[in-house]
């Protein structure tokens, strides 16, 4: 495996396991079609979120969160719509977030939960 595909595992490992931490239950993971990736769809009492993880290993090149583009975040809203159309399950209250996971170096991560942010 490639140094930035592991560090983008781990990455989604750090966040899925902080959301559950904050009680959230992750229901999918990595859920592809051929239109794209959702990297994590997590649920909290009355909403589901739809997770953005963004992993970097330094910032040179901007915050991890940096790199959800709004061309990213109309990718993940169209996304979205297609696995909630899959589901069989009432409507709820939907979000988007970004948790941004900084692994630098010989330090321990940095894990910043973005609730709702677009």
């Amino acid at each position: 495996m490639g140094h930035n595909l592991a560090l983008g595992a781990r990455g989604e490992d750090l966040a899925a396991e902080h959301l559950r931490s904050t009680g959230m239950e992750i229901v999918d993971r990595n859920w592809r079609c051929r239109y794209g990736e959702l990297d994590l769809i997590a649920r909290a009492p009355g909403v589901t979120a739809f997770v953005e993880v963004k992993t970097r290993s330094g910032v040179g090149f901007g915050l991890p969160a940096e790199a959800v583009t709004f061309h990213k975040q109309q990718r993940i809203r169209r996304l979205a719509l297609l696995w909630l159309a899959e589901q069989d399950c009432p409507w709820q209250r939907i979000r988007f977030d970004v948790v941004s996971v900084l692994i630098p170096p010989g330090r321990d991560p940095e894990i910043k939960h973005l609730p709702g942010v677009f």
